[in-house]
């Protein structure tokens, strides 16, 4: 008889474990070992789940980054690059799902997941803005504009503008900081009240603006900027 791979039956434990015990019952190299399995039906994928994860320096980095960075990361074959993205577009629509069931100023932390989960990990800024309903639902979100690693141009106009076309009376701002210090610059607290003061003589209210940085927000309402 033929020797049997040294990790004959690995595969069929940690399913096991993570059927019967969720998440928390495996490593993170362990989530990315199932990942892999598919893809790779008869190779060993523990050095190479531990290889991505140490590559990125987290879970989160690693189903954040783009094809190419996984590419560059030794993710060669594109069935495993689109097993990546496909998780992380799963998690970004259920992120927006848990954000859409009740309005959206009542969900503070539902709200903030979706920005971390959006734009956190982002390399460069980002500037999106949640349009609301009169019942502060959610109707649209949407990324206006993108820049360099450090700045973003925001056109008020055309925020308030988008804001009349899908009927919007209300408005929450997100944006990124790449640093990951989500502290507001003095840049990002002018633009803010220049979309304040274009969208306030149409009856539009903005909310809030919030800055994400890595595992970390800052409002401007609680800082009392707005």
């Amino acid at each position: 008889m033929s020797e049997k791979p040294h990790y004959h039956g690995h595969r069929q434990r940690l399913r096991q474990r993570f059927l019967a015990g969720g998440p928390e019952a495996l490593h993170d190299y362990e989530l990315v070992e199932l990942l892999l399995f598919n893809v790779y039906p008869r190779r060993d994928v523990k050095a190479d789940a531990k290889h991505l994860l140490d590559h990125f320096g987290s879970l989160g980095a690693l189903l954040s980054a783009e094809p190419t960075a996984l590419r560059a990361a030794g993710l060669k074959s594109e069935a495993a690059v689109a097993q990546f993205k496909v998780v992380q577009a799963a998690a970004l629509k259920l992120s927006r799902a848990e954000l859409s069931k009740q309005p959206v100023i009542s969900s503070w932390q539902a709200l903030i997941d979706y920005a971390q989960a959006h734009m956190a990990r982002e390399g460069s800024e980002q500037f999106r803005v949640l349009f609301l309903d009169k019942k502060n639902r959610l109707i649209a979100d949407e990324v206006q504009q993108r820049g360099t690693v450090d700045h973003t141009p925001v056109y008020p106009r055309e925020v308030v503008k988008r804001a009349l076309e899908v009927g919007a009376t209300a408005l929450i701002l997100l944006h990124n900081h790449p640093s990951g210090d989500p502290t507001p610059s003095r840049a990002d607290i002018d633009m803010t009240k220049l979309v304040v003061e274009a969208a306030s003589p149409l009856g539009i209210i903005v909310h809030d603006h919030v800055v994400v940085g890595r595992g970390s927000h800052a409002s401007f309402r609680s800082l009392g900027l707005l």
